[in-house]
């Protein structure tokens, strides 16, 4: 079976500076939060590889800009390293030698007919702020961040048209303060809900400042929603879906697209004690600077039932206390990763947005397929046969273009990743990439099989889906 891909339907890649970049010419006391794990639990990293040397961005920009004008790439989106780009982070001194890297990538894309695309904050907060007011704990760090935007919006706007303000905002806090399971280990609800806030205000006071400059452009913020599933129609099951979504979801889909947060996410934050006390003119100015577009990341859903023992009350509140996860028999996996595959995830949430968020723009701003041991998959002439990709791309392209045909207002889909790249604690286990990296001191470079067929689906504008049998 062939769908037709619409011609203005992006077909692009992504990645973020820290996963790419390396730390040549990284100055003394530059470090970001990533940065800082890497060294504190360096033992947690597959192998040992971290963001150190990552794939050599820095040297080699203009070797993977190249790949992509090979492989008729459009769009690509990376992040500018917060923390690389000041030499001074509470007087916002810009750092020229980095500032000039960014200037240099983005000269580089637009003369390959790649158009830029920029984030603010791709984990890459600096260690400076986490350390001297414990990062989006403070307000403080929301000012400076609106400051670093601004800077960045004046020396970039003029070519860069697409920004995000973060990717997953929702991520770090969660690794490191609900759940502790990364650096610093430190259980701490209330905090999460402060950093979800403070992430959210800060995107706001970004948007306004893009705004006001009249750069011509449109600005938005990368989300990583999880298409939630409950295990049955049991109300119960229901209901532990239902507030799986408002803690994980709404709680940024909320006051990014619509201006406000959900009451019923409030009253549960003061319930339990999280809620993040806003002000009066803090809730305004989320109100009037909402999200022009949105990136939307999908990998895997999640399932969730209805808990079935009491919560222990001598532990912190988490939200698990609403709900426990649900293993589906029988599920489809990518075994490498420990991630579901469940391709029509890209169909139900196209129509969970348009449900709840009516119609504004959005592009999946991340998916791919992570695979370990991929030097197995190498034929004769050195090349990855990574079918297994393509099909999972394949797929995923399949529900994305049928939610679109349905009338999602879903502008383009862009691969995660276009290179290899270090992932937070898998480092290079799993490649998601187009373009291989080998971990020789070169980090040199090669075209998968899946890289020529992207060209094929960006050149051709058809995608070609095995039909599965009715039944076999």
């Amino acid at each position: 079976m062939k769908i037709n891909i619409p011609e203005n339907f992006i077909l692009g890649a992504a990645s973020s500076a820290w996963q790419t970049e390396g730390w040549q010419g990284k100055k003394d006391g530059q470090d970001s939060f990533i940065d800082s794990w890497y060294k504190e639990e360096r033992f947690v990293w597959h192998e040992g590889y971290g963001p150190g040397v990552a794939t050599r961005f820095m040297e080699k920009y203009q070797e993977d800009v190249d790949l992509m004008k090979e492989i008729h790439l459009t769009h690509y989106r990376t992040s500018i390293n917060w923390s690389r780009f000041f030499v001074d982070y509470e007087n916002l001194v810009v750092d020229e030698s980095y500032a000039q890297h960014i200037d240099d990538v983005v000269d580089a894309l637009i003369e390959a007919g790649v158009e830029p695309i920029l984030c603010l904050e791709h984990y890459e907060v600096p260690t400076y702020l986490m350390k001297k007011y414990d990062g989006w704990s403070s307000k403080k760090v929301v000012e400076l961040y609106a400051g670093y935007a601004r800077i960045a919006f004046e020396r970039y706007g003029d070519r860069v048209k697409q920004w995000f303000t973060f990717n997953e905002p929702i991520v770090t806090q969660t690794r490191c303060y609900l759940d502790a399971i990364r650096w610093p280990h430190e259980q701490n609800t209330k905090k999460w809900m402060l950093w979800n806030f403070h992430k959210t205000l800060a995107s706001a006071k970004a948007i306004e400042i893009y705004h006001a400059g009249n750069y011509g452009g449109r600005i938005g913020c990368i989300l990583n929603p999880e298409m939630v599933y409950p295990r049955s129609s049991s109300k119960e099951d229901q209901q532990a879906a239902h507030i799986y979504d408002l803690f994980y979801n709404q709680v940024y889909f909320g006051p990014m697209v619509l201006g406000h947060y959900p009451e019923e996410l409030i009253q549960l934050c003061k319930k339990h004690d999280i809620y993040f006390d806003p002000t009066v003119e803090e809730l305004a100015i989320i109100q009037e600077n909402t999200c022009d577009f949105l990136g939307v990341n999908q990998y895997y859903p999640k399932r969730v039932k209805a808990p079935r023992f009491a919560w222990n009350a001598n532990t912190p509140f988490h939200p698990e206390m609403y709900y426990e996860p649900f293993d589906l028999p029988g599920k489809q996996m990518n075994n490498s990763r420990g991630w579901e595959i469940y391709p029509e995830i890209m169909y139900d949430m196209a129509m969970y947005l348009q449900k709840n968020y009516g119609d504004i723009p959005w592009v999946v701003s991340e998916n791919g397929m992570g695979r370990e041991n991929e030097e197995l998959f190498m034929d004769e002439q050195g090349i990855v046969q990574d079918d297994y990709r393509i099909e999972f791309i394949s797929k995923h392209l399949e529900q994305l273009l049928r939610a679109v045909d349905a009338g999602a207002n879903c502008e383009g889909y862009m691969l995660w990743a276009f290179t290899d790249c270090v992932s937070p604690m898998n480092a290079f286990k799993n490649r998601y990439g187009l373009v291989r990296i080998e971990l020789n001191e070169e980090r040199s470079r090669s075209l998968k099989k899946s890289a020529t067929w992207y060209r094929s689906l960006i050149d051709e504008r058809v995608l070609a889906v095995s039909e599965d049998p009715e039944f076999k």
